[in-house]
């Protein structure tokens, strides 16, 4: 794998590597800790799993040679905030002291996003604080691109796949894949296998990191031709809907990936020594994270069949009209994000977070400096190509019009805040 990470070369003497593995696939969360510390024999992986239906977290240190230690601990709450202050961060800095390792891994449990996560990381790893003499190295995710297109873009719940980190985490896991992919230094890529040649068994036609690879089910052997007429053409035809779901699931994941992230195409090119030269830069972390810097890239791919619609205005959502009409923006196979304002509290920065057919809203903080604007990003795949059109129209009704913004708000003044349940509390004052 190319060493081109983001971040800056290492120094010598700045610290143990520390880099942090986020997925929504255990399988793939296991084979890449596996295939690292298998590779480096000098690294170690902490490995994260919240129990939360007992209050309990499964913490489980591996190296080259196995399992090193396989212990539950129990949480004040078993919830992620408390699983990184009360064990990640004091096994990490006993991992990083020990002697016998020069590279650590933190794998998060599934379904966890790293930002929260690496902010606390990189808070604790500052000089004179509990992770000094670590650095945080790269952030990196691992996806199956056959599976991304339904796992971004369909209603499924983490609840629904066993995934949810609490009783009460009703993410979607378009949501989390979501974060997890556009938040990354690294995005690592698996799924794409390539069509088996007729009078062969599919399973014999893999190569590492694609047929056979985990979170690639193979097909089973296809008996003779003579015994199943068609046998083969049913095989091609599922290889066929795998590779083309795969494309779509490329296509989908270069546009929401930072551009100043870096692709990998397989888990057998990534490799210990490439995460460890990488220096995660928390600031460009944070900045590329934050809705008012969404990435755009504007256009449809017919290869992939992936597009992406920027929608922008100088002008605020009428807050009725959002609230009477939101669905047509905010639901749908639909990966949207971007910043909003609305006239009753023109200081306040709003943001908007759609995946998996739900949708956030809420205040990020005021606009200090920058003009206020609407601007959405919105990217689907060839199923909802057709819906742009709509897409512009309902963007374009929900916004005020310059009519109703030139008394500067005063229409607003006086009326019910219809969007403080998302929004919060807000002074009378326009």
């Amino acid at each position: 794998m190319p060493a081109d990470i983001p971040g800056n070369p290492r120094a010598s003497g700045t610290g143990v590597p520390l880099s942090v593995l986020a997925t929504i696939d255990p399988v793939l969360r296991d084979t890449t800790i596996f295939g690292l510390v298998t590779d480096s024999p000098r690294s170690v992986a902490l490995r994260h799993d919240i129990h939360a239906e007992d209050g309990t977290l499964r913490r489980l240190v591996v190296d080259a040679t196995g399992v090193v230690e396989d212990t539950l601990v129990d949480l004040e709450h078993a919830c992620l905030s408390c699983a990184v202050r009360e064990d990640a961060i004091p096994t990490l800095h006993e991992l990083a002291h020990d002697g016998r390792w020069d590279e650590v891994l933190l794998a998060l449990p599934v379904s966890a996003e790293p930002l929260p996560v690496v902010r606390a990381l990189d808070a604790a790893a500052r000089p004179g604080r509990a992770l000094d003499g670590l650095r945080l190295a790269t952030v990196l995710t691992v996806v199956d691109l056959a599976a991304v297109e339904t796992d971004l873009l369909d209603d499924d719940l983490l609840e629904e796949r066993g995934l949810a980190l609490t009783p009460t985490d009703h993410r979607s896991v378009g949501e989390v894949l979501a974060a997890q992919v556009e938040h990354a230094d690294l995005v690592v890529t698996t799924g794409a296998p390539p069509a088996p040649a007729l009078g062969t068994s599919p399973r014999s036609a893999g190569t590492p990191g694609s047929p056979g690879s985990p979170g690639l089910p193979v097909p089973p052997s296809t008996p003779d031709d003579a015994t199943h007429p068609g046998g083969h053409a049913a095989v091609q035809a599922a290889w066929d809907r795998r590779r083309a779901s795969a494309r779509t699931g490329s296509g989908l994941v270069d546009r929401l990936r930072a551009d100043t992230s870096t692709r990998v195409d397989g888990l057998e090119r990534l490799c210990f020594a490439d995460l460890s030269v990488a220096s995660h830069d928390a600031t460009v972390a944070e900045r590329r994270a934050h809705p008012l810097g969404v990435r755009a890239v504007v256009g449809q791919d017919d290869a992939t069949g992936t597009w992406t619609l920027e929608l922008a205005s100088d002008l605020p959502f009428d807050p009725e009209r959002l609230l009477h009409q939101v669905r047509r923006l905010g639901t749908g196979r639909l990966r949207s994000r971007g910043v909003f304002w609305v006239p009753n509290r023109p200081d306040s920065m709003c943001a908007w977070d759609g995946a998996g057919g739900q949708l956030s809203i809420g205040a990020v903080g005021t606009w200090d400096d920058t003009a206020p604007r609407t601007r959405l990003v919105l990217t689907g795949a060839a199923d909802s190509a057709d819906d742009r059109a709509a897409l512009v129209a309902a963007f374009d009704e929900i916004l005020a019009t310059r009519e109703e913004v030139a008394d500067g708000g005063l229409r607003w003044l006086g009326r019910e805040d219809v969007l403080a349940p998302w929004l919060g509390d807000r002074s009378d004052a326009v």
